[in-house]
Order: structure tokens, then C-alpha cells, then sequence
């Protein structure tokens, strides 16, 4: 009787188990698409840069803000998408960070769980059969 309760026992600590990685792949989905979101506004940022190199100290830079174009001095947007390409780049790193330690607790579930099913399995086959 005993072992009955020992498996159901194994059996809830697997569907935990389960939930748990099931929400930490969801977490590294959601972090891949913000990942990405942010990896095409880094490239835009590096384009617009490029752009703001190749004109002239005189050129009329404008930015739109809202429904309206801005004039703006070219020193200062060239200051503001270094700054904000800094910004994207720091975003991009720390993301990276979180999904290397969503990747290492992932790994480390599976192994959980992989140990726990073997255990369930060397459970069931000593389980006499009524």
C-alpha cells in the first residue's frame, strides 16, 4: 500500500516539476521576443547613425516628434542615438544575462525531472501487478 502512496507522491512532485519548466520556457519565448524587438531597433539605431556620419556640419536634421518635424542641432542627434544605442546594446546584454540563467535553471529542471521519471519507472516495474 505503501507504494501506491509513494507513486502518487512521485507522480504530483512530476506535474510540478512539469508546470515549472513549462514556465520557464515560456519565460525564455518571451525573452527571445523582446530580444529580437530590440535587435532590429539596435540596427535602425546603427543605420540612422550611419546616415548622421555622411552629412555635413550645416545640414537641417529634423526629428518628427508626434505629427511634427523637429529642427535639431546635428551634434545633438548624433549625442542622442549614440545614446540611445548604448541603451539598446546595455538592454540586449542584460537580456542575454537573464536568458543564460533561464537556460541553466531549464537544464537543471529537466535533469530533475528525467531523475524523477526514472525513479517512478524503477517504482512501477517493482509494483506487484493485482
Amino acid at each position: 500500500m505503501s507504494s501506491t502512496a509513494a507513486l502518487k507522491d512521485l507522480q504530483r512532485e512530476l506535474e510540478a516539476k512539469a508546470n515549472d519548466l513549462s514556465k520557464l520556457q515560456k519565460d525564455i519565448a518571451k525573452n527571445h521576443q523582446v530580444r529580437k524587438k530590440y535587435t532590429v531597433q539596435l540596427g535602425e539605431n546603427e543605420l540612422v547613425l550611419k546616415e548622421l556620419d555622411l552629412l555635413k556640419e550645416d545640414a537641417n536634421v529634423y526629428k518628427l516628434i508626434g505629427p511634427v518635424l523637429v529642427k535639431q542641432d546635428l551634434a545633438e542627434a548624433n549625442a542622442n542615438v549614440r545614446k540611445r544605442i548604448e541603451y539598446i546594446s546595455a538592454e540586449l546584454k542584460r537580456l542575454d544575462d537573464i536568458l543564460q540563467d533561464l537556460e541553466a535553471k531549464q537544464n537543471s529542471k529537466r535533469d530533475t525531472i528525467l531523475k524523477l521519471q526514472q525513479k517512478f519507472q524503477a517504482l512501477q516495474a517493482g509494483k506487484p501487478k493485482a
